[in-house]
């Protein structure tokens, strides 16, 4: 688009299907390599992708080309079937429906990058319950209970 000029950081987060410890270290890098790859061919730009056996964190710069909701649909369909025509999970692999989105300023980044890149810290004293509805209630969004991440039970 000629003369559109933007500046828009995102990060997303989402959860592995019933919250399941399915991304193994043997091939969580791999698999952040496939994710990078699928939004940057959407002509996004990867800033920084970590995450648990549970869950994932992408912050990414985006385009206005495209909706975020499109991104993210085209993202964990497309890394599930790489999973699953991998063998890498026994049974089938999906995502948790849905995804959270937060929108940072240029000056936010280091420290938002630094968190991501953290996550295995971070997470020895805070579920990802617990940091998600953190971060929705830092944002001041509204949600109900029952449709966060549920932990398997």
């Amino acid at each position: 688009m000629a003369n559109t000029y933007t500046q828009i950081h995102i990060q997303t987060v989402f959860a592995v299907q019933d919250r399941q410890s399915l991304i193994k270290k043997e091939w969580k890098d791999e698999l952040y390599k496939y994710i990078t790859g699928i939004i940057q061919n959407n002509e996004h730009k990867v800033l920084q992708i970590n995450g648990m056996p549970d869950h994932i964190h992408i912050l990414f710069g985006m385009r206005p080309t495209q909706s975020l909701s499109d991104l993210m649909k085209q993202v964990k369909q497309d890394s599930s079937k790489w999973i699953n025509n991998k063998e890498f999970v026994n049974g089938k692999f999906s995502w948790q429906a849905g995804f959270g989105a937060f929108s940072y300023s240029k000056s936010e980044l280091p420290n938002v990058i630094n968190y991501i890149k953290n996550q295995e810290h971070h997470h020895k004293s805070k579920t990802f319950q617990d940091e998600y509805i953190q971060l929705l209630k830092e944002f001041n969004i509204e949600f109900e209970e029952r449709y966060i991440f549920k932990p398997i039970e």
